[in-house]
């Protein structure tokens, strides 16, 4: 067994081999990027969840309540890809995180620009990073990167 500060590592490919139709709620939230506004929706017990879904994951009821949320937020939880692969968000070593962004209580996906892993940690302040000319993808938001402090 590893020392208690040790990061395990190991090599997985993250990659979805599925094309899928859009619907109000994903299409919506596609809409609002490309506006550079973020939206999560309501679930059933009164989370926000970002990005949203049609169903509640708990309940299989249909959610309709949108609501906005920001574009910072904190890293829950993160690995660090030291070699990108082709189709990857950026094309130098960077973090996957579980981003919580503020006003969200379901953490979502993304890149993180840290520079270096050692940059990276739990608990660290994120805001998105737009691109110049967003189309209503999730690759509107480039990444997301550390927030200066003031």
């Amino acid at each position: 067994m590893g020392a208690p500060d040790e990061i395990l590592s190991a090599p997985y490919t993250l990659q979805y081999s599925y094309k899928r139709a859009l619907g109000p709620v994903i299409g919506r939230f596609l809409t609002g990027l490309r506006d550079r506004q973020i939206l999560g929706i309501r679930t059933s017990d009164g989370r926000v969840m970002v990005p949203p879904a049609e169903y509640d994951p708990e309940t299989s009821e249909e959610l309709s309540e949108f609501v906005a949320v920001a574009d910072v937020g904190e890293v829950t939880s993160w690995c660090w890809v030291s070699e990108p692969r082709r189709g990857q968000p950026l094309d130098r070593p960077f973090g996957f995180a579980l981003i919580k962004l503020d006003g969200a209580d379901v953490p979502m996906l993304h890149a993180v620009d840290a520079g270096e892993s050692s940059k990276m940690r739990t608990g660290m302040r994120v805001r998105a990073r737009w691109q110049e000319e967003r189309v209503g993808r999730i690759e509107d938001i480039a990444c997301f990167e550390p927030e200066q402090s003031p």
